[in-house]
């Protein structure tokens, strides 16, 4: 039996697609290994969003080709499908595919096997492709799962690569949502993470939206939280958060991609709302979800980007109130409008930008943390972090720790209200709530 590897970059969609990968393996009689040492096949699973992770992948690449001369190498993923002339010259990969007919990679490994002919199949998308259903993912490892219910994009924002390697916008069918729901639940997962490559476009070709798929998953008994990936702010109606808070299993945490709060180069990054729109779209979010968490991304150093610019955009970050951002520099990708842009900034400048706007999220962060204290909150507990802590995520994401008084005990994997007592660097500590008795499990 052989025995397959996989290795992922990227984002959630990224994981649900490997986790397909392993159950479609695993169905053609490839043993899945916890150890690139001992496997026969590398499964790399790319991402291209910047030159950073290229970087990665490409190193990735070459270093398992080096410390395993005679493993099948495969390549797939988004940074071939977005650079396939040069993908298609790595001569470590002996099979490379794109983001297209992902269940085909087996095929293609099995023939590797036999014949020892180099396979390079990177399907070009088309306007009218249908959303490509997966083999379902386990998600063994994880209390919580990922459902990917959408794919590509159609916003073509002058900095992004996405469209180009996931094609145009397409959504899950809603029975195959339920479907999926269903199995999660008998396999004992209790949350669930919506995913998309523009998730808040969901079910527009079917005259549907995103609440469809929210409502469907409340509906399986054994699902009891529902959380959203990234979300696209202009697609946020007024009817779609209305019908989102009427699901009481939702949990009131909203990842809304903000990119920058100067109105100036959001219009540059052809970004479909203003830093105002935004702000108001926040407030409006809160008066529907009053105890909700807004966490974001941003970018720092786009072309053009002047330092009157940068501050409005890290004074914008201050007023919101995020409880979590990502900050990150802007990449040059060819073959976007950006790239051909003039005003290109420096690196150097891009790194203190990157380090004023980190020491700014920083400071929201550890307010909104400090707002918990004194607040019981219910905690999906998924791992103990040595003998020391059970941990896990409040519904607004927040990372919850509690004393193990007992280290052959777990809390893993059950839902219990903790009242939390102190707010430290990236996380809360608090207790059981008084009252609440946890099943105690032994053996984990």
């Amino acid at each position: 039996m052989y025995k397959v590897f996989f290795i992922t970059f990227g984002c959630k969609v990224n994981q649900y697609e490997t986790e397909s990968l392993k159950t479609t393996f695993q169905k053609n009689g490839y043993e899945i290994s916890d150890s690139q040492d001992s496997a026969d096949v590398i499964v790399i699973n790319s991402c291209t969003v910047t030159e950073y992770g290229d970087s990665g992948v490409l190193s990735t690449l070459r270093k398992a080709r080096k410390k395993l001369p005679s493993a099948v190498i495969v390549l797939t993923g988004c940074y071939p499908q977005a650079n396939k002339d040069f993908a298609e010259k790595l001569s470590e990969a002996d099979i490379i595919t794109g983001t297209k007919n992902r269940q085909e990679t087996v095929r293609l490994v099995s023939e590797f096997i036999e014949n020892r002919f180099r396979k390079i199949e990177i399907s070009e998308y088309t306007r009218n492709d249908p959303f490509e259903n997966l083999d379902f993912p386990e998600f063994e490892n994880n209390t919580r799962t990922f459902m990917k219910i959408q794919d590509g994009c159609n916003q073509f924002c002058t900095y992004c690569i996405i469209p180009y390697a996931r094609g145009r916008c397409r959504s899950r069918n809603i029975e195959s949502v339920r479907a999926e729901a269903e199995k999660s639940a008998l396999i004992g997962k209790k949350e669930i993470v919506l995913t998309g490559i523009n998730l808040a476009f969901y079910g527009t070709e079917y005259g549907m939206n995103l609440a469809d798929a929210v409502e469907i998953c409340a509906e399986v008994d054994g699902i009891e939280r529902i959380r959203l990936g990234s979300l696209e702010p202009e697609k946020m109606s007024d009817d779609l958060l209305k019908r989102l808070s009427a699901v009481e299993k939702l949990c009131p945490q909203f990842h809304l991609s903000l990119q920058s709060g100067c109105n100036r180069t959001l219009k540059a990054m052809n970004r479909h709302y203003t830093a105002e729109e935004y702000s108001e779209l926040t407030q409006k979010i809160r008066s529907f979800f009053p105890e909700c968490s807004f966490t974001t991304d941003i970018m720092v150093g786009f072309p053009d980007e002047t330092e009157e610019d940068f501050r409005e955009s890290v004074e914008f970050v201050k007023r919101i109130g995020f409880s979590r951002v990502h900050v990150f520099r802007y990449s040059r990708r060819k073959g976007t409008p950006a790239d051909r842009m003039s005003g290109q900034i420096p690196e150097r400048i891009k790194s203190l930008r990157a380090e004023k706007m980190a020491e700014a999220v920083k400071e929201s962060e550890e307010k909104y943390l400090r707002s918990l204290v004194g607040k019981t909150v219910k905690v999906l507990f998924e791992r103990e972090n040595c003998t020391e802590f059970h941990r896990g995520y409040a519904e607004d994401y927040t990372l919850i720790k509690i004393p193990c008084e007992n280290s052959e005990k777990s809390l893993r994997n059950q839902l219990i209200c903790v009242t939390i007592e102190e707010s430290r660097s990236g996380f809360c500590t608090g207790r059981i709530a008084d009252g609440f008795s946890p099943d105690l499990k032994t053996g984990q």
